[in-house]
């Protein structure tokens, strides 16, 4: 096939759907440490037809001539999967280069010498305050090493984005993208982190108290977050080995038999490479699904668990009669985040707790009131977060992104210190941290319409299971703001987050 061969969009999106399964599985492969060394460059080069100026013009104007509707959504998609892949061909390389780098990073401690991923995955383990300090600051001070590194793959894939969109400015970039206002989300956004600081303090003196102890830094770092979300003081309760289990009862109340489901492929496994980060890969919706997660001991394992659970069922269950572009392409990651939510939530009801770990409702409440200790921390986290990256991309034009703003909003919306120099590492592409937090509203909204619907019990009600369904069918179709509106919510209300948050 010639490079400069132009495919119809039909054509087109089978060779994309065919392409994109060979780079999630290699990325998979990676991720999950079967694979030591990352080979993307060379699926991206086996597959230069699909990204080429002459193929993303003639997608663009058969955009432009069709008529609103499904049709001409389909085909914008497919033209922003060809902008990305033209900016991915020409970063393939790099980006291999620097994955492979991490991957090969080590360093000592304790007279053992540890993969950085190694490394950060045993900080949430251990024990001992003092411990995870310097493991902390090992492991930070390793990952900052490669900050020039990102930051040159920063700029380089700003340059060809705005080259090849034909928009310099990355915040109307993506906000024409999402098809949203990324400052009116960020007014709500402030404004619910303000209404829930007063219950947010409390719980934190609360909780760091009890997780931390009285040794614990004024503020402790952030290494210590990973611990924190382990709730590794309840460990004994919330075990290992009982995790995968009760997950799969709880899914089975709603009406979701995940063993049984042959498009979900379960990656339980502990390997050394393996990122402690769970994630969910479509490869081809909603034939082949990965869900993977690294289990390390606490009630953490059964919140991710079913986080990415809500991502598998979504993407397992859309309607394969869906065009592909419906199955597995997005504007943004908003809508899968509603459904990772909102199956994550049922691991803040007190009932659940009492239901599967043998509490007395007493027990069982004072434990579902850490979790929401921790939905608040992280939900003001991403919030200061996607401030700070408003900023930075704000400023980049002038700057080429320089950390300013980064400790300081995060360290005085958390209580807990984030060292400036971890920015690069902590940054998502396209803005994703707005996606979780759109879904963190969007999640409240639907839960409190579920409450309203079937009543309290709604996390074990297989009626709930019948609605989420119906939901998953539709695929990537739909946006974020669309299901708002059909559970009768404006887009940006957040009083059900804020009830949550405040609970």
């Amino acid at each position: 096939m010639s490079v400069t061969e132009v495919l119809r969009p039909a054509d087109y999106e089978s060779r994309l759907q065919r392409y994109l399964f060979e780079r999630s599985e290699e990325g998979r492969a990676v991720r999950v440490g079967e694979k030591e060394v990352s080979e993307r460059a060379e699926i991206v080069a086996r597959y230069r037809d699909l990204f080429t100026r002459e193929q993303l013009d003639a997608l663009r104007g058969a955009h432009e001539e069709a008529r609103a509707g499904e049709e001409r959504e389909r085909l914008y998609r497919l033209g922003k999967t060809c902008e990305a892949g033209l900016i991915s061909a020409a970063l393939a390389e790099r980006e291999d280069a620097l994955e492979n780098a991490i991957l090969a990073a080590r360093l000592e401690f304790q007279g053992e010498e540890l993969p950085l991923r190694s490394a950060q995955a045993r900080v949430a383990v251990l024990d001992s305050y003092a411990e995870r300090e310097e493991l902390g600051e090992r492991t930070a001070d390793t990952s900052a090493g490669f900050n020039d590194e990102r930051r040159d793959v920063i700029r380089e894939g700003e340059s060809l984005e705005a080259e090849v969109s034909g928009v310099d400015d990355p915040t109307a970039r993506i906000e024409e993208e999402k098809g949203i206002s990324l400052r009116e989300l960020e007014r709500a956004l402030a404004q619910a982190s303000d209404a829930s600081s007063a219950a947010y303090e409390t719980l934190r003196e609360r909780w760091f108290e009890r997780l931390l102890g009285p040794e614990r830094g004024s503020p402790p770092n952030s290494y210590h977050v990973a611990f924190l979300r382990r709730l590794t003081p309840l460990e004994s309760i919330y075990t290992k080995e009982k995790a995968v289990p009760i997950c799969m009862e709880t899914l089975a109340r709603l009406g979701f038999d995940l063993e049984s489901e042959p498009n979900i492929k379960l990656d339980l496994d502990d390997r050394p490479q393996k990122s402690p980060r769970a994630c969910v890969i479509p490869s081809d919706p909603p034939q082949v699904v990965h869900l993977i997660t690294r289990a390390q001991g606490g009630l953490h394992d059964y919140q991710a668990f079913l986080h990415e659970a809500g991502h598998a069922l979504h993407y397992a269950g859309c309607d394969p009669a869906l065009p592909y572009t419906f199955r597995n392409i997005s504007r943004d990651h908003a809508l899968t985040e509603i459904y990772s939510y909102i199956v994550e939530a049922i691991s803040r009801e007190p009932g659940w707790h009492a239901r599967y770990f043998d509490l007395s409702d007493e027990e069982a409440a004072t434990n579902a009131e850490a979790t929401t200790f921790m939905e608040a921390l992280l939900f003001r986290r991403y919030t200061a977060k996607f401030q700070f990256e408003l900023d930075f991309w704000g400023r980049f034009s002038d700057d080429g992104g320089t950390p300013g703003g980064y400790e300081e909003k995060l360290t005085s919306a958390t209580g807990v210190r984030y060292r400036s120099d971890g920015y690069l590492a902590d940054m998502d592409a396209g803005f994703y941290s707005a996606d979780y937090l759109r879904a963190w509203i969007r999640s409240a909204q639907l839960r409190s319409y579920l409450e309203r619907e079937i009543g309290s019990d709604w996390w074990a009600s297989t009626e709930t299971g019948e609605r989420l369904r119906a939901l998953f069918s539709e695929g990537t179709k739909p946006s974020s703001e669309e299901i708002a509106a059909r559970i009768g919510f404006e887009p940006l209300d957040t009083g059900p987050l804020v009830a949550e948050l405040g609970a």
